[in-house]
């Protein structure tokens, strides 16, 4: 049952006399738990509702609306529920490394089932109930984003902390067998799921394909926050290159046999191995992007682009500083240097913030806080204007880490602050004050 407090003007809802402090208790004659049973219970162009008022007092209400049109309503929740939270204990949790005094919504650990099909949050299937896990096979509830990290179910009990852990494989396959799309990462931390573990993994995922349709390989987060924890380490150069080595023969083999590469390593993993990246024909339409997987690949064509479009003679704009993470500053430096090719008199630079937060681990520009930009910026500004990358932001672009704005750091550093979306072509246009 949901608490209505929004009802859409002149919506099949609003139609139907629904208001706002009523609750929605059942459609179609199926209970509505959360917003899947929301959806999927909502669907048909004839329905049935049972509607309870603010006193209490129940009625039936049949509307008629197109297939698949919304309702029109707003709940209390994006969920109409609880968010689940996580039950691991993962050896390699990024959200235990998190130092003290950030805002408390950081801390929260979330496994929501839900949430990997509506946001494309990743989960790890341990806290699925039997009936949940029926409900996802008999809606259909596909494409799921799953963190398997092992398939060798005695090793992935250890990596994830959870009883319930080993039963991924066989849970994914059953899903497999019943049409449901899944993407699925592994965070690789060496000695422990790498080489021959990390050969039988995505030799199992890809048994799957196509219904697990891509697996990233992601290297594991670590910062100096780790006291008390599981003694992880950084990959060493070699064994990145090593890491790296045996993703893409796997590819290569699986392009041969499907026409896709289906498994794919970071970007951060060439990085750690000193490897040059793939071109953006290696990541069949970059399916895993959000993992950090093809993103500068995907960055450089789009700058490409923005390049060839350029009229034959630009004029220089004023002098621009680029602030970002150790990890991308030297590929900023070699877009910034074909741009400055085509644009004569152009001034710029790039600033690499170490991360004083996290430590010198952690080197990706959306793990900066507004501290570690104040520090590293200041008395380092080329010009009047500092760019930085959307993704340093909290979603809706706000607030750093750390609660400080843009507006905090421009007044700290004495310069405006532009934030530019993460894509190479908006990077060039923002160089170029267009």
């Amino acid at each position: 049952m949901s608490l209505i407090v929004g009802v859409e003007v002149g919506s099949p809802a609003a139609r139907a006399g629904l208001k706002t402090g009523d609750i929605l208790v059942s459609a179609a004659g199926r209970p509505v738990r959360d917003v899947l049973d929301y959806r999927f219970y909502t669907y048909d162009a004839r329905l049935t509702l049972v509607v309870r008022d603010a006193a209490g007092a129940e009625r039936t209400v049949t509307l008629r609306k197109g297939e698949g049109e919304d309702l029109g309503l707003t709940f209390e929740t994006y969920l109409m529920d609880n968010q689940r939270a996580c039950e691991n204990q993962c050896l390699f949790c990024f959200i235990d490394q998190l130092p003290p005094g950030l805002r408390r919504s950081l801390y929260f650990k979330d496994d929501d089932a839900r949430l990997s099909f509506l946001l494309g949050q990743y989960i790890t299937l341990t806290n699925l109930a039997p009936d949940e896990f029926q409900r996802i096979l008999a809606q259909r509830i596909s494409p799921l984003h799953i963190s398997v990290h092992a398939t060798d179910p005695d090793l992935r009990v250890r990596l994830v902390g959870h009883p319930a852990a080993g039963a991924c494989l066989s849970m994914m396959q059953t899903l497999a067998a019943r049409g449901i799309q899944m993407h699925a990462q592994v965070v690789v931390c060496p000695g422990l799921n790498d080489g021959a573990a990390l050969a039988r993994t995505l030799d199992d995922l890809s048994a799957l394909f196509p219904a697990v349709g891509d697996v990233s390989v992601v290297p594991v987060g670590l910062t100096r926050w780790r006291e008390g924890l599981y003694p992880l380490r950084p990959f060493h150069r070699d064994e990145a290159a090593q890491t790296v080595a045996l993703v893409r023969d796997k590819a290569a083999a699986l392009r041969r046999a499907t026409g896709l590469g289906v498994v794919y390593a970071a970007d951060e993993l060439y990085l750690l191995a000193g490897l040059p990246l793939p071109g953006e024909e290696d990541y069949d339409g970059y399916p895993q992007l959000e993992n950090g997987v093809g993103l500068m690949a995907s960055f450089a064509a789009e700058f490409d682009a923005a390049l060839d479009a350029l009229p034959d003679s630009v004029p220089a704009p004023p002098p621009v500083t680029v602030a970002t993470g150790l990890a991308a500053a030297p590929f900023l430096r070699g877009l910034l240097d074909k741009l400055s090719e085509r644009v004569p008199g152009l001034v710029w630079d790039v600033v690499a913030a170490p991360n004083r937060l996290f430590g010198d681990r952690v080197d990706v520009a959306g793990l900066l806080c507004g501290r570690d930009l104040i520090a590293a910026l200041d008395g380092h500004v080329t010009g009047a204007r500092v760019l930085l990358p959307a993704s340093m932001l909290r979603h809706g672009g706000d607030v750093f880490l750390d609660d400080l704005t843009p507006a905090d750091l421009a007044q700290a550093i004495g310069a405006a602050v532009d934030i530019v979306p993460v894509d190479g072509g908006a990077f060039a246009a923002a160089v170029l004050g267009v």
